[in-house]
């Protein structure tokens, strides 16, 4: 065995996986299960110190190193062909103080995970919409989720960071500590160095919100659709409310809408009555359901290891060009789990000025995205090509900006796309703390 990766096995409190050791093929699987990389070692570190002798490790080696903690990036920037994964997904150590409304997470749990421990107290803070995503990633990237239009993005709720430099030093960041850095690990992504530790401003949630969902036969959905956008633009900070263009188990095509309200379930009820009496709809409920099972309600949708494939983009409307090129290609999805998200943004999100973090797309209504979920290898190119024309057919009514967390391997126009005029300041921070772009298995922003 090679002297030095004995050696960094030795040094570790977590373990190193091989190519030959029992575990490779689980230890290397991420969520989407259509990547396939094959990583000369995998570290996984069960504290701060073992990812800076991991990181240190592979610079005397010029490893190429991706760094995983959730798994959900949806290209598999978190594994790499021969290089080395720093995995940080059994760091799950979690302190809440309720009285602080602060919450102290290492960056392997996962938002089920940490949606608990807070719930535990009655707090939240805006976190995804799959139990099984990173917070890690999440954040870094942004952070969209139920409670981001009365409370912010999870990157806005972020208050201190901890982090291990290219150069392997372990750093606290805050407002006023390195708070250049700060500033960059809110929407900036992985470029600056492993995040260890977050820390979050709690607010008191729950334990029960109103929610209110609605199903649209698709041959009512161009109304439906149009009354959806009306109802979002004007909704108070409280009502979270996503849309999804989706196929029944029937087969037949459908328009659902889905609405939280951030607040007593009982001062929500006027407010989403009308997303609720609008139209003729095929099946409609509103329920007060624990905050904890709202946010793992689509958690069978995706599953790990099944095939994924995305591309996103924002809108400020969905006007009449939009929904027609929508349900045109839409009715064209190859199989029944195909889905047309909208995950509504704004509220609190807009207005905070785009130059308070890297996040500038602050302006936008709408996320919009085609989804593909497939299993068999065979259907990879139906399923890619068809998702990439639907993104296609809505980009002329896109504002031109994506969000970083749903970007894939898309180059780095789209990269920029994501920061806009943040992006000079980022390359900036870049090259002060990462020169020579050791951490590039990212939506990369290099040195400037």
């Amino acid at each position: 065995m090679n002297t030095a990766i004995e050696q960094l096995r030795q040094g570790l409190q977590g373990e190193v996986v091989l190519p030959a050791d029992a575990g490779y093929d689980q230890a290397r699987a991420v969520w989407n299960g259509a990547i396939d990389k094959r990583p000369a070692a995998i570290v996984f570190c069960a504290n701060s110190d073992d990812v800076v002798r991991a990181v240190t490790y592979a610079r005397s080696q010029d490893s190429l190193v991706a760094v995983r903690s959730g798994g959900h990036n949806v290209a598999g920037l978190s594994v790499c062909d021969d290089g080395m994964v720093i995995d940080l997904s059994r760091m799950k150590k979690i302190v809440v103080d309720p009285e602080r409304r602060v919450a102290r997470a290492e960056a392997g749990l996962n938002l089920g995970e940490f949606d608990t421990a807070t719930q535990a107290h009655g707090l939240a803070t805006t976190m995804g919409v799959n139990g099984d995503t990173g917070i890690a990633g999440l954040t870094l990237g942004g952070g969209f989720g139920k409670l981001g239009r009365k409370h912010g993005l999870s990157c806005d709720n972020l208050i201190a960071a901890e982090i291990v430099t290219a150069e392997g030093r372990l750093l606290r960041t805050s407002a006023s500590e390195h708070p250049d850095l700060f500033w960059a690990l809110r929407g900036g992504g992985g470029n600056f160095g492993i995040v260890t530790v977050f820390e979050y401003r709690l607010h008191p949630i729950g334990p029960n919100l109103l929610v209110g969902s609605v199903l649209h036969a698709y041959s009512d959905a161009r109304e439906a659709m149009r009354f959806y956008d009306r109802f979002s633009r004007d909704a108070p900070d409280e009502v979270s409310v996503d849309a999804a263009l989706v196929t029944l188990p029937s087969g037949e095509r459908a328009f659902s809408i889905s609405a939280c309200y951030v607040g007593p379930p009982e001062a929500g009820e006027p407010v989403i009555a009308p997303l609720m009496e609008f139209g003729s709809a095929i099946d409609s409920r509103v329920q007060a359901i624990p905050y904890l099972q709202i946010q793992s309600a689509g958690d069978s949708l995706f599953p790990r290891g099944r095939r994924y494939y995305w591309k996103a983009q924002f809108l400020r409307e969905i006007d009449d060009g939009a929904i027609e090129a929508l349900l045109d290609t839409y009715a064209r999805a190859p199989n029944r789990s195909a889905l047309l998200v909208f995950q509504q943004v704004g509220g609190a999100i807009a207005r905070v000025p785009a130059s308070h973090s890297p996040y500038v797309n602050r302006d936008a209504a709408l996320d919009c995205f085609p989804i593909a979920i497939w299993d068999d290898p065979a259907d990879d190119e139906a399923n890619m090509r068809w998702a990439r024309e639907l993104w296609n057919a809505v980009r002329p009514f896109s504002t031109g900006g994506v969000y970083a967390n749903n970007l894939g391997d898309e180059g780095d126009e789209r990269v920029r796309d994501a920061y806009g005029a943040n992006y000079a300041r980022l390359a900036a921070v870049k090259k002060q703390y990462d020169p020579t772009n050791f951490f590039r298995l990212n939506q990369n922003i290099r040195p400037g």
